[in-house]
């Protein structure tokens, strides 16, 4: 079942290589930055999992407010609650081979899944609903459970849908509660906007997204 000490602060390594090129990057941008924000982006079928690292301007802290924050080599660090104990003891490497090959490596020590919620909603995922809507190009991923609700992501065909949380949500929870006890909610996180912005901004007119930045992932 969930942890106990889900907010437990995570473990995360940078190497040197990592930290100067973080400390480049923080101090060469435009605007004042607040830290980096570390995601799981995804699980893969061969049973790793793929991260990302996103810049946090300054003032948009409010945005991931519920985070928990620690501070790695003087860079403070946000990590999502239902992230945390899957980042616990990572090392994060800057590779430099050149112009495209060049990026951040995640050695991650930890398993795909610890809750066995997440393991039977797995399953269900890759057994009956993503075979069920791969004729319409969609896909529905897991990125974990959080006390009782579980957050999924649309995407291929699904993703850009306005209508996707309405049409597939509805089906999808029924289903997860039917065969997962103690899910009560699912909360759809797809940016179905499909933003770019590789940093969270601060509020402004015209709205401010988190995206993906050097999404260099690598399985563990």
């Amino acid at each position: 079942m969930v942890s106990t000490d889900t907010e437990k602060i995570p473990a995360i390594t940078l190497t040197e290589t990592c930290k100067s090129k973080l400390h480049e990057v923080i101090d060469g941008h435009a605007n004042d930055v607040a830290g980096l924000r570390l995601q799981i982006l995804r699980r893969t079928p061969e049973g790793g999992l793929q991260h990302v690292l996103s810049m946090v301007e300054e003032g948009a802290q409010e945005q991931i407010s519920d985070d928990l924050v620690t501070e790695v080599d003087g860079i403070n660090v946000y990590v999502q609650l239902r992230d945390a104990r899957y980042v616990d003891g990572i090392e994060i490497d800057y590779v430099d081979q050149g112009p495209e090959q060049s990026g951040l490596e995640f050695n991650n020590p930890n398993p795909q899944w610890f809750d066995e919620r997440e393991l039977a909603m797995q399953q269900l995922f890759d057994q009956q609903i993503n075979p069920a809507i791969a004729g319409h190009g969609g896909m529905v991923s897991l990125l974990g459970v959080d006390g009782s609700d579980a957050y999924i992501e649309f995407s291929g065909g699904c993703q850009g849908c306005g209508q996707a949380n309405v049409t597939l949500g509805q089906g999808i929870e029924t289903s997860v509660k039917k065969f997962v006890p103690g899910i009560e909610r699912m909360v759809d996180v797809t940016n179905h906007e499909a933003g770019t912005n590789p940093y969270f901004k601060p509020n402004q007119p015209g709205g401010a997204g988190g995206g993906h930045s050097h999404d260099h992932a690598h399985s563990h």
